[in-house]
């Protein structure tokens, strides 16, 4: 009968990387903070000054 389980030696693949690894990077956490203040902005001028 032929042994079908893979080896322990066999490489394993590379876990795919999820929201969490997008969410560390330097670039994407500075566009998401000006995108986030331009929208605080302008939330708040139309709150307290129209």
């Amino acid at each position: 009968m032929v042994d079908t389980t893979q080896s322990e030696a066999a490489p394993q693949k590379d876990e795919p990387r999820g929201c969490l690894f997008a969410l560390s990077q330097p670039p994407l956490m500075i566009f998401l903070a000006v995108i986030g203040g331009l929208i605080l902005m302008a939330a708040l001028h139309d709150l307290l000054l129209l």
